[in-house]
């Protein structure tokens, strides 16, 4: 489903996100049916409301620039309806940080 193009766009939309939340994306990559993100965001930011915007809009700017990609979307959905988030504190960043970096990115 995502080609690197796709993972790049996709990277470039989630910075912007973060930072409307005052947020900041720290790793993003992905393989070509799923993504994973590294994200300091402040205390006050419910974990919920980030993910539901960065999974709204990516999905309506990549409808709009990659119709290819329209065709390989679940249930007429970019985004599967589930996420999976972890908070790390007690985790070393470098970790989790090679953790997502280790991720096969299409070609």
């Amino acid at each position: 489903m995502f080609d690197r193009d796709a993972i790049n766009r996709l990277r470039t939309i989630f910075a912007k996100v973060c930072a409307d939340f005052e947020a900041q994306l720290i790793e993003m990559d992905g393989e070509d049916d799923h993504v994973h993100l590294l994200v300091e965001y402040p205390p006050k930011v419910a974990v919920s409301n980030l993910v539901n915007s960065l999974k709204g809009v990516s999905s309506r700017l990549l409808r709009k620039e990659r119709p290819d990609i329209q065709k390989r979307y679940w249930k007429g959905a970019l985004w599967s309806p589930s996420y999976f988030a972890s908070s790390c504190g007690g985790a070393p960043i470098s970790i989790v940080r090679q953790y997502i970096e280790q991720q096969q990115t299409p070609h």
